[in-house]
């Protein structure tokens, strides 16, 4: 594992360094727009800003790349996220923040496409899963950090903005100097809705709802916290128990996940997501219930990103995969543009608390249909499945295409144990 680090430690540190400066951002919105007033709608179309621009940076970076090489997408697209962070402050305004967000989210997409290109480029078949592995632990990591980074200073003036927008402009440093020649960046274009339903209804409507759960915890959850009057020190800690939960929870779940039929795995965890949320409402404003309904329901939605990953490939041949995959990062970013939206316009209408009860709804939708698929057609059996994709939500289609294909070699090189490479069917 040190060997295989050692070649991608620029990268690794620029990454944390960005997702520093990015999870900064994503709590500030929050944080900002409840001082200057805006509405939990106004702030829920601010959030889905976010969405459609990683969404439109996510298919449009690759071809960018191709026209002008990786070096100047990469030091462009920082040059314009590193600016659009410390112009929040200067235009307090619903429509310029949603603009903002939009740029923003263009950027980091693209940035994530060309760095985990790099990444790709860098491991062999034999290091592509510890790599990866590191990637996500890296991103993670940088978001947590984000959250004790906030408690520096005071969301009501320009500083915590500047200290984010100084992250973003030093992150591309280290990876610059640092990186092997760019590699050649092809994405395979996404499978169409009506086919990926096909191939995978769970799959494609799991992720779905998912994308809308996952928008609604990282854009929304700053905003619940700021309506029911919590202080800045208390909204980084729920935010940064979000992705604890995912943190801790991801593995043990990806090891069950390649030893029993993955639907009844998909049902159990949007179970005790959805419970985690209502014990989240049940709980009002105590303090440690909330924590704990965050960190768990923040462990639940990560896993079940990678278990719908996982599923859908277990339907699908080899050559099917990039283009599934692709698909499926196009469905969940849907879903996240939405979410926001719907708990926005919920919040306002019934109150901050509606937060943990769209959640909990979400999560039971996804757990009742698994329960109707399990109806619908046979399993795969644990046997004849590709191994788990730990991937995490914010992963471009590029990553999520990489661990896609070490799934299918792992699961290849395990022969008939837990995990052997699925048949299309």
């Amino acid at each position: 594992m040190i060997k295989v680090l050692s070649s991608i430690w620029a990268l690794l540190v620029g990454i944390v360094l960005i997702m520093l400066g990015n999870g900064m951002h994503f709590t500030l919105i929050g944080l900002r727009g409840g001082i200057e007033g805006f509405s939990a709608a106004a702030l829920a179309i601010v959030t889905s800003g976010y969405f459609v621009g990683f969404l439109s940076g996510a298919r449009l970076t690759p071809s960018l790349i191709r026209n002008v090489g990786h070096v100047r997408v990469f030091a462009a697209l920082g040059s314009f996220m590193s600016a659009g962070l410390i112009t929040f402050p200067l235009l307090a305004e619903p429509w310029a923040w949603t603009l903002l967000r939009m740029l923003i989210g263009f950027c980091m997409s693209g940035v994530y496409v060309t760095a985990e290109s790099w990444l790709n480029d860098a491991a062999t078949n034999e290091t592509r899963g510890k790599v990866l592995s590191a990637y996500m632990i890296a991103q993670t990591l940088g978001i947590i950090g984000a959250q004790g980074l906030l408690t520096l200073g005071d969301a009501g003036t320009s500083v915590l903005f500047i200290g984010a927008s100084i992250l973003v402009s030093i992150s591309f440093a280290p990876i610059l100097l640092t990186v092997a020649p760019a590699p050649r960046t092809d994405v395979t274009r996404p499978m169409a809705l009506k086919a990926l339903f096909a191939e995978s209804p769970l799959g494609t409507v799991g992720i779905f709802l998912l994308g809308s759960a996952y928008a609604t915890q990282s854009g929304m959850g700053p905003v619940f916290g700021t309506l029911i009057g919590m202080g800045t020190s208390q909204i980084a800690l729920f935010i940064a128990m979000l992705f604890a939960g995912a943190l801790v929870l991801q593995y043990p779940i990806g090891w069950i996940s390649d030893r029993v039929d993955r639907r009844m795995l998909i049902f159990a965890v949007s179970l005790v997501g959805s419970a985690s949320c209502l014990l989240g409402w049940i709980a009002g404003a105590g303090l440690w219930p909330l924590m704990a309904s965050a960190f768990v329901a923040g462990g639940m939605t990560t896993p079940l990103y990678a278990l719908f990953l996982a599923y859908t490939n277990d339907f699908l041949s080899s050559e099917q995969m990039p283009a599934a995959s692709g698909g499926l990062v196009f469905t969940f970013g849907l879903g996240a543009i939405l979410g926001p939206l719907v708990t926005g316009w919920a919040m306002e209408w019934a109150g901050p608390f509606t937060f943990w009860l769209v959640l909990a709804v979400t999560f039971g939708a996804i757990a009742l249909y698994a329960l109707y698929r399990m109806t619908q057609r046979p399993g795969v059996p644990a046997s004849q499945t590709d191994s788990y994709i730990a991937v995490i939500p914010t992963s471009s289609p590029v990553a999520v295409e990489a661990a896609s294909a070490w799934a299918v070699e792992q699961a290849e090189s395990d022969g008939d144990g837990p995990g052997a490479a699925a048949t299309a069917t």
